[in-house]
């Protein structure tokens, strides 16, 4: 199986003397090692000494694709990446900073700013940083990643980048701007404590704080108009208690990287508790009632092996050298079953009740199938993109529909038999717009600041508008001029529902979350009650 991965690789990578190959797994991908330099050609004079070290340029997966680093040679970003070439031979170019850059274009933004009384001094965005628990920072940050080369859409390059970010005076990331330079994340860090977080937010959202105790832990999460927590810590125990004053205990076994949670007090009482093997693999469980599932693993791989429920039932599983799983034997004896080929691609799966679905594709380098041929013979087609994306779809009665993308990878059309198409359109932040039909009907949609869907306007012009919270829930909806409203909790549960005629339907719930009493829109009361495994009884 190595052999065929080794094969797979483009010979210019698989028989160049400059470079190293290494990889963990016969399914790939190949981690390829080189020089950050320009790669010798086969004529040129070896520089001497030879770097004494090799560094990622690339990775190769078992199709033969690659995706190729390309790293400064010299400069104050020397050995940095600042290219990547994937697979489908797209180009990005990712922009790099350093301290140094922004500490000058803050200065000079604030001498060139309408309060230049005030200019930004060197202490207040220093050109260096000061070294971390983990080593120097050089204080290089990425700013952008830009779209160069799109061998699908070679004209149609975006004029701005795909991605921005800002950065404090110290180096910590203040903002994420998407590719219409919309601000959709924010961060607020601690003065006095560099790279310590204690605010974010999303775009039209609240923004979220959090205070830590003297040892940099998180002791409480606040969070406006919605559930805010408080932690607690001690020896092998955390307690979390939200603002309703609901407590969960969490204790733990193991150290450093093995810690886990072998047993949960919930907000109801009630306990579960989890067992691992000593690689802190999940072994166990055992839920509320006291039942116990019982997880076997293979040692080397972490595969599970087998599954024992409660009641004694055995589920086995089985792989392949390369762990893909190749048959399932359930507690009643039957068997499902799936097969591969070479490269590691799924070619037939048989259910247990014996039925068979096979897969076949184009060639050694396709990873998506081309035809599916199910039980009874009927086989239906799919053709691809360079991408992955679906460009056609023909089903087992040979009727075919169609698809375009844009460069985005959005879907802007479907073509179906009939001449019956739809038309997508977006807006420059990737949201649906509008889709028209081949009639010139149109359906229309509008948003907020946060990306909530707040009205749809029909072909005859007919709108129904949906207002939001803070936190992006409906609490209204109003369409020919009749409203639906809900009211929520601290939880975010829906307590009270008003229908277009005004009458209400209100909702209780649990410690769990689990509703436990619905008044109807008829006055009419339902309770509702849970086992110690949370099933309804």
């Amino acid at each position: 199986t190595l052999a065929r991965l080794w094969g797979a690789l483009p010979p210019d990578i698989r028989l160049s003397p400059h470079l190293y190959l290494a990889t963990n797994s016969a399914q790939g991908p190949w981690w390829i090692l080189g020089w950050s330099e320009r790669v010798p050609g086969a004529e040129d004079v070896l520089p001497a000494p030879l770097p004494p070290y090799r560094v990622l340029t690339g990775l190769a997966d078992r199709f033969g694709r690659t995706l190729t680093y390309r790293r400064e040679a010299a400069g104050d970003l020397a050995g940095e990446i600042t290219g990547v070439t994937d697979g489908a031979g797209r180009e990005f170019r990712l922009v790099l900073t350093t301290q140094a850059q922004r500490a000058e274009e803050a200065r000079t933004s604030s001498l060139s700013s309408s309060d230049s009384s005030r200019p930004l001094s060197a202490s207040a965005f220093p050109d260096t940083l000061p070294g971390t628990e983990y080593g120097p920072d050089r204080g290089i940050r990425l700013s952008a990643v830009w779209l160069m080369h799109d061998p699908a859409y070679p004209e149609s390059l975006p004029a701005a980048p795909l991605v921005r970010y800002t950065y404090t005076e110290a180096g910590e990331l203040l903002a994420v701007y998407d590719r219409s330079n919309t601000q959709v994340r924010a961060f607020t860090y601690d003065a006095q404590h560099p790279g310590r977080m204690v605010a974010h937010r999303y775009a039209g959202r609240p923004e979220m704080r959090y205070r830590y105790d003297d040892t940099g832990r998180v002791v409480e999460q606040l969070n406006p108009a919605g559930l805010s927590y408080r932690y607690l810590y001690e020896q092998d125990r955390i307690t979390v208690t939200d603002s309703l004053n609901r407590r969960e205990v969490l204790h733990t076994e193991g150290g450093a990287g093995l810690k886990r949670v072998v047993k949960k007090e919930l907000a109801d009482g009630s306990v579960t508790r989890s067992g691992y093997d000593a690689a802190g693999r999940l072994t166990a469980q055992t839920d509320a009632a006291g039942r116990r599932t019982e997880y076997g693993l293979n040692v080397v791989s972490g595969d599970i092996t087998d599954i024992t429920t409660p009641d004694g039932r055995e589920t086995k599983f089985y792989y392949n050298d390369g762990n893909q799983l190749t048959a399932v034997v359930y507690p009643d004896g039957l068997e499902s079953r799936r097969e591969y080929d070479e490269p590691g691609r799924l070619v037939s799966e048989t259910s247990r009740s014996g039925e068979t679905v096979r897969y076949r594709y184009d060639d050694a380098h396709s990873e998506l199938p081309a035809t599916t041929t199910d039980a009874t013979g009927s086989t239906r087609q799919m053709t691809w993109s360079r991408y992955g994306q679906l460009l056609a779809f023909t089903d087992c009665s040979g009727y075919q529909t169609r698809y375009e993308y844009d460069r985005f990878g959005q879907m802007t059309a479907v073509h179906r038999e009939e001449g019956i198409s739809l038309y997508r359109h977006y807006d420059n932040r990737g949201r649906l717009t509008s889709v028209k039909d081949a009639q010139g009907r149109e359906t229309r949609y509008e948003y907020n600041a946060a990306g909530d869907l707040t009205a749809v306007i029909t072909p005859d012009g007919n709108r129904s508008e949906t207002q939001y919270d803070a936190w992006g829930k409906a609490v209204s909806t109003t369409q020919g001029g009749l409203t639906r409203s809900m009211e929520y909790d601290a939880a975010g549960r829906v307590i009270s529902l008003t229908n277009e005629n005004g009458s209400h339907s209100v909702f209780s719930y649990d410690a769990l979350d689990r509703l436990v009493q619905q008044g109807g829109f008829d006055g009419r009361t339902q309770r509702y009650h849970y086992d110690l495994t949370g099933k309804l009884t």
